[in-house]
């Protein structure tokens, strides 16, 4: 099973922390060898960086850690190929642009017999059924839509309808953010965490690292975190129930498939 991270944040946050641990499930705590990537919003712009190469050996990677991007909206996916070849067109996250702003996906997950109409300007370059999934949600997103970006609420329906069609396919845990606001969907395995005042200690299950938030962050200062598997094991981390969309915003669960 691939792995999937995302941050959102009220302020520019580097993920140097996070992606320390999580980078270590590409070839080291893991068996996910398959490559790797990492999108970071920087206003309307987006910086995407993909690797064929096993996160734990990738110079990308490396240079990720040492050059710390400060961002409200990151996603990032270690792959573990089971449709489509080792290349980089079939590397997470994938990017594209809807309504003038570039909208950044990654998805953990089988999809069996997913052969969408995909019949706009949405095309797969790749050969995953993750990136058609992708297209089919901004297709819908795009007919149902055709005056521009809807309200959130609306938004919403629209990834929540059209994502409970394509999980009918298989498994569809999903991170998707159009750079104001991080869309994560529950399918069978995926937990998040907030991070605010008053900020404590917190230690990677995947290395022996511990950072002390207070040394770090403001009183102002709010992050969520979303993982396939919790990242730490010293914190609380809610799971998503299956077939749930969260919607995040400065850094907290602004609105679920129940409203909250």
């Amino acid at each position: 099973m691939c792995q999937l991270l995302g941050m959102n944040c009220n302020v520019p946050t580097d993920i140097c922390f996070s992606f320390e641990g999580f980078s270590q499930r590409g070839g080291g705590t893991d068996e996910h060898r398959d490559g790797w990537g990492i999108a970071f919003f920087e206003g309307k712009g987006c910086r995407n960086f993909v690797d064929i190469l096993p996160a734990t050996h990738s110079p990308v990677a490396h240079l990720v850690k040492e050059y710390p991007i400060k961002s409200l909206n990151v996603i990032a996916h270690i792959r573990k190929a089971t449709v489509g070849k080792i290349r980089l067109e079939n590397t997470h996250p994938f990017v594209r642009e809807l309504w003038g702003h570039y909208w950044i996906f990654a998805h953990n997950g089988d999809l069996k017999d997913f052969i969408p109409p995909l019949l706009t300007d949405f095309q797969p370059v790749g050969e995953t059924d993750s990136e058609q999934a992708f297209c089919l949600l901004l297709q819908e997103l795009k007919d149902r839509h055709p005056g521009g970006m809807p309200t959130l609420p609306a938004l919403h329906r629209t990834l929540c309808a059209t994502a409970a069609k394509i999980a009918a396919y298989g498994s569809f845990n999903f991170i998707l953010s159009n750079g104001k606001h991080l869309f994560a969907h529950g399918s069978t395995q995926l937990s998040y965490i907030v991070r605010r005042h008053p900020f404590g200690q917190a230690h990677l299950v995947d290395k022996d690292i511990t950072v002390d938030f207070r040394e770090v962050t403001t009183e102002r200062d709010q992050v969520a975190v979303i993982a396939t598997a919790p990242l730490t094991d010293n914190e609380s981390w809610t799971l998503i129930p299956p077939g749930t969309l969260v919607v995040f915003q400065n850094g907290l669960p602004l609105i679920s498939n129940s409203g909250r």
